[in-house]
């Protein structure tokens, strides 16, 4: 189907197409960064879930647009269902490619700061990591004082995350530099190389999670240990979920960091994590395209698995997009052993009822791995989801859609760890 390059023509035609179930016709319009991201049965799932929170959709109302980078056009969808609604957001450039595409509660809320971050507590100021051309921008939350403050570089998860971990009304990232800032660290997070330069990543065929997290975290790590009022000597690295599970690799990399705090860091391997959680997912909304999701996920991830693996095997066979030598990387890669062989203080942190990361086939390996280690400090929050949000009853992708912040729990308990008592 041809939409001609009119972003709004564009963007009322995609949420039609997945209001008929066209998905593949969607992502034949994605540029490349959403295609390495997103398969068409990602968006299918996806959008069964949407509608089976929201009901039928009844009408499409007029897209609102605004700038965004150059050549491109942000939209904003507004879908009205049988229960509700839905807003869908894209990014739309003048060749009428997709660039970004996610579904967004109907009237999304900002972020406001958590009860526990005190913003006169500390100071913020930009910082740009790496060099041309992926350099990329962050944020430096510096306690006030003269110190010495352990400091701590965060690392979001698996995909184009900016610094925020920003995801609808919600910034965990954000929650927990402030969080830990107003207790006396200093913490530095920093958009991803992903989310700066979707475009010549995807484009790299050769490009890998070591790219994706390394280095810039290194560097991250290095401005932190430069910083006047830091102890050089107690600057740690933080990793939530997929940058959990690029943590070890990273203090591998630069033997000065003081140690870990891993957060839902998942250490099953990827491909096997990614059917168990397309299974679940469908489970939310059982049916012919929920089946077709996990049958064409089970299929990518079989050619991880297989021997036939190799720098030339095609991303569109492979799970999320990814390319080849992603997932000879990741497969080569053990977060466990390689966090076992460092000689650093860990906490390892996980919710009970998060389902992408999980007790049973996550946090037993890093148990088997690391629990007999007095330096190794293990807790479950058994109320928290992925994003260490609390709530009840079993998680679902519904959960991270009002505004909400990290357990308060979670953000004393880190700090605690990384300012022991003297």
């Amino acid at each position: 189907m041809t939409t001609g390059t009119d972003p709004a023509t564009t963007a009322v035609a995609v949420v039609e197409m997945a209001r008929k179930g066209r998905f593949a016709e969607i992502a034949g319009l994605f540029a490349p960064p959403l295609r390495a991201a997103v398969s068409a049965e990602m968006l299918r799932v996806a959008w069964a879930l949407e509608t089976g929170k929201h009901g039928a959709v009844t009408a499409v109302g007029e897209p609102v647009s605004e700038p965004a980078e150059a050549g491109r056009v942000r939209l904003s969808v507004p879908v009205s269902c049988e229960h509700g609604g839905l807003t869908v957001v894209m990014s739309v450039d003048d060749a009428g490619g997709l660039n970004g595409l996610r579904f967004a509660p109907a009237t999304p809320a900002s972020w406001t700061p958590p009860p526990y971050a005190a913003p006169e507590r500390f100071e913020e100021r930009a910082v740009t990591l790496g060099s041309a051309p992926l350099a990329v921008s962050g944020a430096l939350s510096l306690p006030r004082g003269q110190g010495p403050w352990p400091g701590v570089v965060l690392l979001g998860g698996g995909g184009p995350f900016d610094r925020d971990g920003t995801g609808g009304p919600n910034k965990p990232l954000k929650d927990l530099a402030w969080g830990l800032a107003s207790r006396g660290v200093a913490v530095l997070r920093f958009d991803k190389v992903t989310y700066t330069h979707p475009g010549q990543v995807a484009n790299a065929p050769d490009f890998t999670m070591a790219d994706e997290y390394v280095p810039h975290a290194v560097a991250a790590v290095r401005m932190l240990q430069r910083e006047p009022t830091v102890d050089p000597a107690r600057v740690f690295v933080l990793g939530h979920s997929m940058g959990g599970k690029a943590a070890p690799r990273v203090a591998a990399a630069e033997p000065s960091v003081a140690g870990l705090v891993l957060l839902a860091a998942d250490a099953q391997p990827m491909h096997e994590a990614a059917v168990r959680v397309t299974r679940h997912l469908a489970s939310l909304n059982p049916g012919p395209a929920a089946d077709a999701a996990v049958e064409a996920m089970t299929r990518q991830a079989a050619v991880v698995a297989g021997p036939e693996l190799s720098p030339s095997t095609p991303a569109e066979t492979l799970p999320l997009g990814l390319s080849a030598a992603y997932w000879l990387d990741l497969r080569d890669y053990d977060p466990v052993s390689t966090a076992a062989a460092l000689d650093k203080p860990m906490l390892v942190l996980q919710g009970g009822r998060d389902y992408q990361v999980t007790v049973a086939d996550d946090l037993l390996r890093w148990r088997a791995g690391l629990g007999h280690r007095p330096d190794v400090t293990m807790r479950v929050y058994d109320a928290d989801n992925h994003l260490f949000f609390p709530g009840s009853g079993p998680s679902t992708p519904a959960e991270y859609e009002p505004p909400q912040h990290v357990d308060p729990g979670v953000v004393a308990d880190i700090a605690e760890w990384l300012t022991p008592p003297a």
